[in-house]
């Protein structure tokens, strides 16, 4: 190859870089963007960071608006449509559905509580002009945000308004066997070591409803914090509920105020994904990455990706959290209940001091 061939090639190539890491100058005169339609979204992600999430915190709205976008999407169906029809195009997907047919889905069992912040969020959707879909995706990316140790997530921009409700039934459910969870789970596109990425939200989870005694009750210690502590405190032993109540057979937390789903108990148990949960423990990254891959996909089931915008640059960028998974106070390395058969759990710290309740959010 002859010089100037080489040089004509590095300056093409260089020119479709230059093109292509282009920005454009929003109309507010303080951002850019690599793409125009994504301007309208910075004032947005100002006014739900503010007003729905308090000022950016890690609270009860972000645990929310996260839950949102799972419920909203999972409706989809690789192998039935709307009305239990095979056509993929009115099929239930990441659109907004929960919201635009609320006085359906809101009714089902599984999205017990869910219309309280698809009420706050109704006014944001009509001030800023968007389709339900993207708002609630845009929504659940920014309070994850709030998070440290959470990634920054994708957002993509373009769902069209939804078409119909999704059917009762295709939500998972905290007592659900694991091999409905994963046949659900499954019929959407995800497999079970997605399954069990996706569930790192529940380290920024609590639970109104699971238990409505004790509403607001966290799923690990530490729930302001995208950490892998709940890979560890659901491996804990714990007890089961006594008496005969609607709570019999549930495995209670050793913690004080923290609460265990059974789902998770089961998943982190089960041989097709004991190992898959374990390998989160104290690998914050690896948690960190697979949960936004599987947020990604998530996040557009359903969708044609080809005819949207990626905006993931509006999504703030998290704190990073450079702490360690430890064994809660007052519990050792022998309160864990192993269960993946090909590795032994990590051994890890254990927390100074006493143990102490956990606190409701």
């Amino acid at each position: 190859m002859s010089f100037k061939v080489l040089a004509a090639l590095v300056a093409f190539f260089g020119a479709t870089n230059a093109a292509i890491t282009r920005r454009v100058a929003c109309p507010d005169g303080v951002h850019t963007a690599t793409n125009a339609a994504c301007c309208a979204l910075f004032p947005v992600v100002a006014d739900i960071q503010e007003n729905l999430f308090d000022g950016a915190e890690c609270g009860e709205e972000v645990h929310e608006s996260l839950r949102l976008t799972f419920h909203d999407a999972i409706g989809f169906s690789l192998s039935k449509g709307a009305a239990g029809q095979v056509v993929l195009s009115n099929c239930p997907r990441a659109d907004g559905s929960i919201a635009t047919f609320s006085d359906i889905e809101t009714n089902f069992h599984a999205n017990n509580g869910i219309d309280d912040i698809i009420d706050q969020q109704a006014p944001f959707v009509a001030a800023h002009n968007m389709t339900t879909g993207d708002f609630i995706q845009l929504a659940g990316a920014v309070g994850v945000s709030n998070c440290a140790g959470a990634p920054q997530l994708d957002f993509l921009l373009g769902r069209p308004t939804a078409k119909a409700a999704a059917p009762d039934l295709t939500v998972p459910e905290p007592f659900d066997t694991i091999t409905s969870i994963l046949a659900r789970f499954s019929d959407a596109g995800f497999s079970p070591a997605e399954v069990v990425a996706l569930l790192a939200s529940h380290t920024i989870a609590a639970a109104d409803h699971v238990d409505p005694t004790i509403p607001g009750t966290p799923f690990d210690s530490t729930p302001s914090v995208f950490d892998t502590q709940l890979f560890v405190e659901v491996q804990l032993r714990g007890t089961l509920f006594p008496g005969a109540g609607p709570n019999q057979g549930e495995v209670q937390s050793p913690l004080h105020g923290e609460i265990r789903l059974q789902s998770d108990h089961d998943l982190a148990r089960d041989s097709r994904t004991a190992c898959l949960w374990q390998a989160n423990v104290n690998q914050q990254a690896h948690m960190a990455s697979t949960f936004k891959a599987a947020m990604a996909k998530l996040a557009v089931l359903g969708q044609d990706t080809s005819k949207m915008v990626d905006c993931s640059e509006v999504i703030p960028v998290p704190k990073p959290f450079t702490g360690a998974a430890t064994i809660p106070a007052g519990l050792a390395q022998n309160d864990i209940e192993q269960a993946c058969a090909s590795a032994p759990f990590p051994a890890l710290q254990v927390a100074p001091g006493p143990q102490t309740s956990v606190a409701a959010v």
